[in-house]
């Protein structure tokens, strides 16, 4: 089998020129769509080796994960009927990413206040559908986005914003307490939820959520469900990516003795610096987090047993 299709959208993952854990979830889901098509025979074999390659690019992106094994989560008495199961459930996961975004804006937006302006981080589609419905709503009259180092996504973010009509301002990440005094509302994405509703997102959030509690701005966050972390119910702690220090130094600085250059691509901010999240299915307290994985992902804790709906075909 050929699994040249697969090998290339996992590249397109890991070297981030497809980014944004929506985008990631929605890739991953069409990527197995394509090859699903494409299994003429052994099709648990091979989509399951499939999936392992698309696992392995992003190990903190909770999107791809989820993506992943709902698609897997495919059933039949034979070849032909679990690709038509594979190929179907691929099309019901596309489908959610599609309008999970449009039912976040609406939800996001009936908690801002007219005439807010609203800062952001990143470059993250479900909190850029909160600021934008609520723009359109004439709520929102100004928006401060951060650079987002050392991958720079809040230059897409800010074109985003101006294309929409959006007055932007666009900062360095260092200046976020310098402006909070600004700002009525914090808006941002996530790449995952855990089950304890702490929020794992671009490097810096923390800082900003810090920076918010501090001057009592409302942070909220923007996250479809398929960001919530089943494997965190189970003990297993999130997966911080260091990506290429190339990424924050150039060569004569990485070459320096004795000099070390980290790169950490995500931090984590603690339930108490979240006011709220906003899901497809609702404005949530961080506490609930856990009923969001076991009502909607179909993962419970009984005891010491684990009950997995999902992942019939990849654990």
């Amino acid at each position: 089998m050929n699994f040249q299709i697969v090998e290339e959208a996992a590249l397109k993952i890991k070297t981030m020129e497809v980014r944004g854990a929506a985008r990631i979830a929605r890739f991953a889901a069409e990527t197995l769509k394509k090859f699903a098509e494409m299994v003429e025979s052994n099709f648990d074999e091979n989509m399951k080796k499939a999936a392992e390659i698309l696992l392995n690019t992003r190990p903190t992106a909770v999107s791809l994960y989820n993506a992943i094994n709902y698609v897997m989560n495919y059933e039949g008495d034979n070849d032909r009927e679990k690709k038509e199961s594979a190929i179907a459930r691929a099309e019901e996961f596309i489908k959610w990413v599609e309008t999970a975004h449009e039912k976040i804006g609406e939800i996001g937006a009936r908690r801002i206040k007219d005439g807010s302006v609203v800062m952001t981080h990143c470059n993250s589609s479900a909190a850029l559908s909160v600021i934008k419905t609520a723009y359109k709503m004439g709520k929102v009259v100004e928006v401060f986005a951060t650079e987002s180092r050392p991958r720079m996504q809040g230059h897409l973010t800010v074109k985003e914003l101006s294309e929409a009509g959006i007055p932007a301002t666009l900062i360095v990440d260092s200046a976020v307490r310098y402006f909070i005094e600004d700002v009525d509302y914090v808006v941002v994405g996530a790449d995952t939820i855990t089950a304890n509703g702490a929020l794992i997102n671009k490097i810096g959030t923390s800082q900003i959520a810090l920076a918010a509690k501090e001057a009592r701005v409302p942070f909220m966050v923007a996250a479809e469900t398929y960001k919530f972390s089943p494997k965190t119910v189970f003990g297993e702690l999130v997966v911080i990516e260091e990506r290429d220090a190339s990424e924050v130094a150039p060569p004569e600085i990485l070459n320096l003795n004795g000099v070390k250059v980290r790169n950490p691509a995500f931090d984590a901010t603690p339930r108490d610096y979240i006011d709220v999240i906003i899901t497809e299915i609702g404005a949530i307290p961080p506490e609930m987090a856990y009923l969001v994985i076991k009502e909607r992902l179909g993962y419970a804790v009984f005891g010491t047993e684990e009950l997995k709906i999902s992942a019939r075909h990849f654990d």
